[in-house]
């Protein structure tokens, strides 16, 4: 006899549906390590090339007005970097969405050459306005990269290595991140910043060479009781997944035919809404912290005495140290927990920031910088994977896109507080103390976020 009230049907459904998403984990799904290979190699290649194109506006920042008759104070360059990131939040928002509802493939690889286009745009740009324009609709592209990126990697990875993988693909980021940094510093002094900037156009070759190779994710089409084509894609690539053979798979499919709640609202759902807003203000947070110190650290490091390159290979070693300790922090997530994790290195980043003006000697500086970089950008990397385990796959694009959506409010505000600080020519101190505030913050959201209900990751 069915006990429940009408009220509750409706979040009901949604769980029984999420536990029987449960049945398809640990030892129901085998995916051939070519397969993974080959989707975390694309999915790396495609987050380097964003993690290049962000990174790019910080480190031409100091010699952005250098060649041409832009006369632009520093509160306009900060909301210049505030201006693509508010494309990014709308991107992110709109492309985990849409990705779970039409794919992760193609609007995945729509984003990456939307900016790629949008970046030799920015280099020919004639003037500010156009400059502009064009990285306001590249962010579009760029917010769209993470959340289908992250969707079919961890889609694509058994239960026990999704947030080393997730890590291994955000490493594209940091990596990016370096590229930059090298090339201007060879560059940036004599070639100026519009070769950097058209530099970021080739992605659009990878689009066209390993398109082709990237698979539509198995887990989107059963959501989407598209059973046919995933019983195809799973036998071309010798996938065995429980909803498709045997008695489990067809109990999990009859029960995905009768409740599939909407994307959006299942984050508001009784099991999701408190892990939901903790997600959100940490993401919000942590991207703050990131964009803001990403933005403005060269900037911070030459008001503190040291010269470009010095202040260049400083915002390096934020990249690298963020890259090698994501993978670190990914491998100890898999086997302790992500919400420990997550949230102790968000303390770290703070306690280093507290320090970092303080700092006495060049290896001193140097090593606050590299456990700041683990932090911020790697830890970024962490909460994403944390965020995108925690939902069912019928949600998960959409739960990590508008958790990046909402966050990317304060990727807008970190640079414009620096900007802001830099225009009123705080203490060099204080504006490592505001950003290291946002970083306590972060830490204490995640530790809000409960335990999780419906999936058997560790918490």
């Amino acid at each position: 006899m069915n006990t429940w009230s009408s009220g509750n049907n409706e979040a009901g459904a949604a769980r029984l549906h999420d536990t029987a998403l449960d049945r398809t984990e640990p030892g129901a799904v085998s995916i051939p390590l070519p397969v993974t290979i080959r989707v975390v190699a694309i999915c790396l290649a495609m987050i380097l090339a964003e993690g290049y194109d962000v990174a790019i506006y910080g480190a031409v920042l100091p010699m952005l007005t250098h060649g041409t008759n832009w006369s632009l104070s520093p509160f306009q360059l900060g909301a210049i970097a505030s201006c693509s990131l508010a494309g990014m939040m709308i991107g992110a928002m709109c492309a985990g969405t849409v990705s779970d509802l039409i794919g992760r493939r193609w609007v995945l690889l729509g984003s990456v050459a939307l900016f790629s286009a949008m970046m030799a745009a920015a280099a020919l740009a004639p003037t500010p306005t156009v400059f502009v324009v064009a990285r306001v609709v590249g962010g579009l592209g760029l917010g769209g990269v993470v959340p289908t990126a992250a969707a079919l990697t961890v889609e694509y990875s058994p239960p026990h290595r999704r947030s080393f993988n997730y890590a291994l693909i955000y490493t594209g980021y940091s990596l990016g991140g370096i590229l930059v940094a090298l090339l201007a510093i060879a560059w940036l002094p004599t070639h100026g910043w519009r070769w950097l900037f058209g530099l970021g156009a080739l992605p659009l070759l990878l689009v066209l060479a390993a398109g082709p190779s990237l698979p539509e994710s198995i887990d989107f089409l059963i959501a989407r009781k598209r059973f046919d084509e995933a019983r195809s894609l799973a036998r071309a690539l010798r996938i065995r997944h429980a909803w498709l053979e045997n008695e489990c798979g067809g109990d999990a499919v009859r029960i995905a035919e009768k409740s599939a709640p909407a994307p959006v609202r299942s984050l508001f759902d009784r099991s999701f809404i408190h892990a939901t807003l903790a997600f959100w203000l940490a993401m919000f947070m942590g991207l703050l912290l990131l964009y803001g110190l990403s933005t403005w650290l060269p900037q911070l490091m030459r008001k503190a005495g040291y010269p470009l390159g010095s202040s260049l290979a400083l915002l390096m070693t934020l990249n690298l140290a963020a890259a090698l300790g994501s993978l670190s922090g990914g491998a100890l997530a898999d086997r302790i927990g992500s919400k420990r994790v997550v949230s102790v290195l968000y303390l770290l980043a703070a306690a280093s920031l507290c320090a970092l003006p303080f700092a006495h000697g060049v290896v001193l500086t140097y090593v606050l910088v590299s456990i700041a970089g683990v932090g911020t950008i790697g830890n970024t990397m962490l909460l994403g994977a944390y965020i995108t385990q925690y939902y069912p796959p019928h949600s998960r694009a959409t739960g990590i896109g508008w958790a990046l959506g909402i966050g990317r409010f304060g990727a807008i505000a970190g640079p414009l507080i620096g900007g802001v600080l830099a225009q009123w020519d705080v203490v060099l101190a204080w504006n490592f103390f505001v950003f290291a505030a946002a970083g306590l913050l972060a830490a204490i959201a995640v530790l809000m976020v409960p335990g999780n209900r419906t999936r058997p990751i560790r918490d």
